[in-house]
């Protein structure tokens, strides 16, 4: 039976997941209504905002400093990425299928850690690899005859997700939790201020800058502190679980996807769709029990050495 701290992380850890399929259903319905990159901007204003006032209080003034370590310009550059690649994915696709190719994100992740951290390849990780894109191919055949290379923004979206959390790893331990957050938000906010003048300037249709109804930067503006929140909890939930306990939850952000998606845009999944998505669920959890197993090993490693020692 779960032990009580458990069940509260899993729960803090499931909220704040479903939280930002919230997000991604308010921007799905904003579609057209003013440029990505624009309501990418006053999303991470709000964030930063809400950041710089606890890093104030924490920190003082100094907290405020932009980072000179090129490693968290990197961490903005690529949640940047990230968020106008979602944003104009569940423009042009079913909420449910934009997050379902999402959900590549793990796999991503631990083909970057064997290039960039140069961590061990294991079998699991190739498995894995294979599933997901199975998986991809599926759920992407009928959108990529419709929309073209459209189709593939959620991946770019998963890809910048990956590399945050490849710079996260890189990262850990140059600043305290609170200055990494309001590091990356910060950085985001200047690499999506200056995307949003490139593409006003760029006479690109749907990139030119209007002036927006106040309702829609009233949403923008939500979306920014429901997603600090869902970060927030999503943290909470770590803390009190552990990452790895937690992990599986990120599965409830797609079935927030698929309900809300179903209900408000009447996109209903099709067979295809979720067959796709359920390959691309295994290699997930497949990957994620195989990481669970090997931390397992290692610590029991480690506890016989100890033994070893004592003796």
């Amino acid at each position: 039976m779960p032990h009580p701290s458990d069940r509260a992380g899993l729960l803090y850890a499931l909220a704040g997941f479903c939280t930002l399929s919230l997000g991604d259903a308010i921007i799905k319905g904003m579609a057209g209504e003013w440029p990505a990159t624009a309501m990418a901007t006053t999303r991470y204003l709000m964030g930063t905002l809400l950041l710089a006032g606890l890093v104030l209080r924490h920190h003082g003034v100094a907290g405020l400093a932009l980072p000179r370590d090129g490693l968290q310009w990197l961490r903005g550059l690529a949640i940047s990425t990230s968020a106008v690649g979602m944003f104009l994915a569940v423009w042009i696709m079913p909420l449910a299928e934009a997050t379902t190719i999402a959900f590549t994100q793990p796999v991503i992740t631990a083909l970057l850690a064997l290039v960039f951290l140069k961590e061990r390849a294991h079998a699991s990780t190739w498995i894995a690899t294979a599933l997901a894109f199975i998986g991809v191919a599926i759920v992407l055949r009928p959108n990529f005859e419709v929309i073209g290379w459209g189709a593939l923004l959620p991946l770019l979206s998963a890809t910048g997700m990956a590399v945050v959390i490849i710079a996260n790893r890189a990262a850990a331990g140059r600043a305290s939790v609170l200055a990494m957050q309001y590091y990356m938000s910060v950085t985001a906010l200047i690499v999506l201020a200056f995307a949003t003048l490139a593409g006003h300037f760029s006479g690109v249709e749907g990139f030119v800058m209007t002036t927006p109804h106040w309702s829609v930067v009233a949403r923008c503006a939500f979306i920014g502190l429901s997603a600090t929140l869902a970060q927030y909890l999503i943290f909470m939930g770590t803390v009190r679980a552990g990452a790895g306990t937690v992990a599986p939850m990120t599965y409830g952000q797609l079935l927030m996807a698929v309900g809300l998606g179903w209900v408000f845009f009447g996109d209903a999944p099709d067979a295809i769709a979720m067959l796709g998505a359920g390959v691309i669920i295994a290699a997930g959890l497949f990957l994620w029990q195989a990481g669970r197993r090997r931390d397992r090993q290692r610590k029991d490693a480690a506890l016989a050495a100890q033994e070893q020692l004592g003796a």
